[in-house]
């Protein structure tokens, strides 16, 4: 019994932690672009967003990760002036890079 209480309170702690990036106000108005949508705008830069790719030894789920690192270069994008990001690379060992965009509509 005590080891079911464990697994469900460990699974539980698990699930709560989903996305651990909290976007700025700043950050909330960069969008994720493709690169045609982005023809037209000024390259400000690069974003390389790093986050947790495992957490005590259990994988995180893709969709969770891919949120944070979207979030994390969407803060990064606002910090620098930008208002658009492009995903540029894949995820490899929790990192990601972004291309910063800065566009008028």
């Amino acid at each position: 019994m005590r080891k079911i209480i464990l697994a469900v309170g460990f699974g539980a702690t698990l699930s709560a932690c989903g996305n651990w990036v909290n976007l700025t106000a700043a950050g909330r108005l960069v969008t994720v672009a493709t690169p045609t949508e982005v023809t037209s705008c000024r390259r400000i830069g690069t974003s390389t967003a790093n986050a947790l790719s495992e957490i005590a030894f259990v994988e995180r789920g893709s969709s969770a990760l891919q949120a944070e690192l979207i979030d994390l270069a969407r803060n990064e994008a606002a910090d620098m002036g930008g208002n658009r990001i492009v995903v540029e690379s894949p995820i490899t060992d929790g990192r990601q890079t972004f291309g910063v965009y800065s566009c008028l509509n």
